[in-house]
């Protein structure tokens, strides 16, 4: 009888045994096609942040932060190109009235009052900004310098309005 117990227990621990290998093996199975998973995102991930820090690189080609030539121009002067940049934006939002025209804007508002929305500043020299009333919608080339007394100048260079569909 003794026997008999042993060996079922035996044949028992050996069925048991075989049953916690094939139940790791799937549980590792699986995890192991997750890590393949997941390191075929990070290499996808990794691809894709490649491709939109050169699109980036690209799109802020014409940018005062990364013009090294406009940023000399202005530190040789003692001017710190960031605040500056921050200056213009401001002075330029800035013109934006309650009830009238954004001033460097030369079209009159139509639907209501044109003002500038967004302003890049391409150079040392140039600035493009966005203008709209709400329906009628362009943009606008302006040039800018700094006079003898470090003050800002503004001028409306170029313009256009979308033509409305």
């Amino acid at each position: 009888m003794r026997n008999k117990i042993i060996s079922y227990l035996l044949i028992f621990m050996f069925l048991f045994t075989i049953f916690i290998y094939v139940n790791d093996k799937k549980i590792l199975d699986s995890k192991e096609e997750k890590i393949e998973k997941f390191q075929d995102r990070v290499a996808e991930l990794e691809k894709e942040k490649e491709q939109l820090e050169s699109e980036n690189l690209n799109l802020n080609y014409f940018s005062l932060a990364e013009n090294e030539e406009a940023i000399s121009y202005f530190e040789r002067s003692g001017i710190n190109s960031k605040e500056l940049a921050l200056a213009i934006e401001d002075e330029i939002i800035g013109r934006n009235k309650a009830a009238e025209d954004n001033d460097l804007v030369p079209f009159a508002g139509m639907e209501g009052v044109m003002r500038v929305n967004k302003v890049k500043i391409l150079n040392h020299k140039w600035i493009i900004a966005d203008f709209t009333d709400g329906t009628y919608w362009g943009e606008i080339l302006i040039s800018y310098e700094l006079d003898e007394n470090k003050n800002l100048i503004l001028n409306t260079e170029k313009s256009f309005l979308y033509p409305q569909d």
